[in-house]
Parts: structure tokens; sequence; C-alpha cells
């Protein structure tokens, strides 16, 4: 019996005789329950991510600049000018979200109404966005065969009104809205520019985007902050 094995028992046995409960860690396919997910989720090191999908457990990949990160910027920044101006609604960046018993994503970002203003979400007293927040976006490199496929389905299911995919390897933006149960997908006006249809004014260059030509992402949101889709929102949510 080697040293490693000796010391693996001992540490199990005194564990045993401390009465401390093993938490196994997470893998990758695990099939869980969600409080089973939380429970060995809350317990990995906290640079690690993982989401629950239709009760079975994805492990995030490193994350590369290019691939993620920057795109993941720039729809952080974007959100965050829309919110500036929009003070009934907030956003979350990689925000674990308890949609249902048999899934727990994380999110690249969320935008959602308040609840105080009628938002579908709301905050758990743990901390948690329970329920469905109003327009989820992904960032689909690595993991774009679950985002398109079993996320898109587990948020149209729950309701989430609009989901966007960057789709950074195939250069595309997606925009769906929920529609009578199902998703359909919105396309860009002749200037490359597409409007949410939940959140009056929100309006998104996604040629601009693609071109990380953020002067115009900019300038295009400013033009939808001043219309009188924009003033009718902030009117509809009491403001």
């Amino acid at each position: 019996m080697n040293t490693h094995t000796i010391s693996k028992r001992k540490t199990l046995q005194e564990s045993r005789n401390n009465g401390q409960k093993i938490i196994p860690p997470l893998e990758n396919g695990d099939r869980l329950t969600r409080a089973e997910f939380e429970r060995r989720y809350q317990a990995m090191p906290k640079k690690v991510k993982a989401e629950l999908i239709e009760g079975v457990v994805y492990m995030a990949s490193p994350v590369r600049i290019t691939h993620h990160a920057k795109p993941h910027s720039r729809i952080m920044g974007w959100l965050f000018n829309y919110c500036v101006a929009t003070e009934m609604v907030d956003f979350a960046d990689n925000a674990t979200v308890r949609l249902d018993f048999d899934n727990e994503p994380q999110p690249d970002a969320v935008l959602y109404i308040k609840e105080e203003f009628g938002g579908n979400s709301y905050i758990s007293a743990d901390d948690y966005m329970e329920g469905s927040p109003e327009l989820i976006v992904e960032i689909a490199s690595s993991t774009a065969s679950y985002d398109t496929t079993e996320k898109k389905t587990i948020y149209r299911r729950n309701g989430v009104q609009e989901y966007i995919i960057w789709r950074v390897d195939d250069g595309k933006i997606d925009w769906f809205v929920w529609e009578n149960g199902d998703y359909i997908e919105l396309r860009m006006d002749k200037d490359g520019v597409i409007e949410s249809r939940l959140f009056g004014g929100l309006h998104l260059n996604i040629k601009a985007m693609l071109k990380d030509d953020l002067a115009k992402v900019m300038s295009d949101l400013q033009k939808g902050l001043k219309s009188k889709k924009h003033k009718d929102f902030l009117k509809k949510m009491g403001k």
C-alpha cells in the first residue's frame, strides 16, 4: 500500500470519526437533483462555474479572451447603459438562476424588470435569482452546442421573454422573442439594428457589435433611449 493511499484512507477515517460528511465534487455529466447540485456546487472552489441543465451537470471551460471575455464585456456595457436610463430594470453578470427543479443555469447576462415593478423573477432569501428573468444573453463559443439547443428549450419552456445568443465562432448574434409558447427570431432592420419588443428603447446594432464598433453600438442605443418607445416603457412602469 503506497503512502498516498494510506493518507487518503486516514483522511477519510478522520472525517468519519469527526462526524463530518464528505461532499462529492461536481463532475461533468452528473445527473443530480437541484438540491444536490447546489450542495455540491457550494462546496466547490470559488473559481469553478457549473450549471444544471435538464438535470445534467455542465462544467465550464477556461475562458478565452476573444472567444468569450471580450464579447461578454461588450454585452455588459450595452446593458449597463440601458439600465442607467431605465431605473425599473436591472442586470446581472453570471448569476445563478433557479428556473425549475431540473434547471439551474448560470447565464452570461440577464436583464430583468425589478420585482416591485412587476418582474417575473425575484431575489431569494439566500441571494439567488428565482423565476424567469425577462431577457437572457449567452456568449456561445465552447458552450454553443447546448446554448442553442437544451438551454434554448428550457428558457422557452420557462417563459424567458427574450433570448440572445452571440455565436462567436459563426460571427452571428441571434435574438429570439417568446410568442405563443415558442421562440421566433427577430430580424435586423436595414441599418443592422434589432429592437427589443419588451424593453422599450433597447436597440442593438448587430453589425456594429460584431465589428466591435462600440461607438456605433452606443450611438444607436442612445437613439433608442430618446425614442417614444422608451418614454412609453417608462410610463408603463409608472415612471
